[in-house]
């Protein structure tokens, strides 16, 4: 069976076509599964006869939530879906003034093995289907009957080792007949996977790109994030360059303060001089506590801002949300993946 959201809608249009069936059939199927219709009958204003060869050839998986999270001191929702095959992946929705913000996961697990995330905990499952990507959006905007404005690949995975499903989304999640929401209002971010910055400057796309830094040295770089062990920091920072060169879009730098670790004074010079002369913006994170880890949040998280601000740099430090949950990228997912363990439903 076909997943037929993952399909845009040019490839439904000839697929109806092939059915018989005239052009304009194309757009209400996109539009009925782009609302979250979660069965063929849902889409009324098609023929019974029609609804049932769809049926025949066609799946819509449809996620559950399987637990929600709500923040008492801002708002923040975390989700916890549970896919057709029964793997789990999170979703956050996050409440601003500029308007309502999504980040989303692009895999079931993580194998990029970064030291402070507790995505990685369990390595990599599998990719998430175009359809998986879409649906975070579709059901976190139906479940909480807020319209999404901005989007974030920044949730559990590396959007790069998932590249040619995540294109594929960002095209079905920019389409006029869908959620409609623009390349400037979503953010993809990536832990350094160079080949992927590379082509993604290709496409020119009008997102913002940002880049999990968190160290500009190789020496602390691989300790924390194995990647830089297949693309060295250095490596990184040329190809940012090249995708600015190519691009003309600012790039945004984040970085997890980590005490003891990256959160020295030739650190924030070291990061000052490697950006120097391309538009970038630091976004300095507070560490989560991640059980697993031995790491713990800097104490000299206002010191490092200022000292880059003192070299010419936007450097800001992240709002953060849903603190009185579990708002750690993989932090729910892992809870539930050890009750199931347990021998406990989600």
């Amino acid at each position: 069976m076909i997943d037929i959201k993952s399909m845009t809608e040019e490839e439904i249009t000839q697929a109806l076509r092939d059915l018989g069936e005239p052009a304009f059939r194309g757009k209400q199927v996109f539009t009925w599964l782009h609302r979250g219709v979660s069965s063929f009958d849902e889409m009324t204003n098609l023929s019974k006869p029609l609804r049932e060869k769809l049926r025949e050839r066609y799946v819509i998986h449809v996620p559950r939530a399987a637990r929600q999270q709500v923040s008492a001191l801002d708002g923040t929702v975390k989700y916890l879906w549970e896919l057709h095959d029964g793997n789990c992946i999170e979703s956050v929705l996050m409440r601003y003034h500029h308007g309502n913000t999504v980040c989303i996961s692009s895999q079931v697990g993580c194998r990029m093995g970064c030291a402070f995330c507790a995505s990685t905990v369990g390595g990599k499952v599998r990719d998430l289907t175009p359809s998986e990507l879409l649906d975070q959006v579709i059901f976190t905007q139906a479940d909480s009957g807020l319209s999404i404005s901005n989007i974030v690949l920044m949730g559990i995975g590396e959007p790069m080792d998932n590249l040619d499903n995540v294109l594929r989304f960002l095209e079905l999640v920019n389409h006029p007949d869908g959620l409609h929401i623009g390349m400037r209002h979503i953010s993809l971010s990536t832990c350094g996977v160079v080949p992927g910055i590379d082509r993604l400057a290709e496409l020119e796309l009008q997102l913002t790109l940002s880049v999990s830094l968190h160290a500009p040295d190789s020496g602390t770089r691989s300790t924390i994030m194995p990647v830089n062990r297949a693309y060295d920091v250095e490596e990184l920072f040329r190809a940012c360059r090249r995708y600015f060169e190519r691009t003309g879009r600012r790039i945004s730098f984040e970085y997890a303060m980590i005490d003891g670790v990256n959160d020295h004074d030739w650190q924030a010079d070291r990061i000052a001089e490697q950006v120097r002369g391309m538009p970038a913006h630091v976004n300095l994170i507070p560490l989560n506590d991640v059980r697993e880890s031995s790491l713990r949040p800097s104490r000299r998280l206002s010191a490092f801002q200022k000292r880059l601000e003192r070299h010419g740099l936007t450097a800001t430090v992240r709002r953060s949300l849903g603190g009185d949950i579990d708002a750690s990228c993989g932090q729910l997912r892992r809870k539930a993946m050890e009750e199931r363990e347990g021998g406990d439903s989600i």
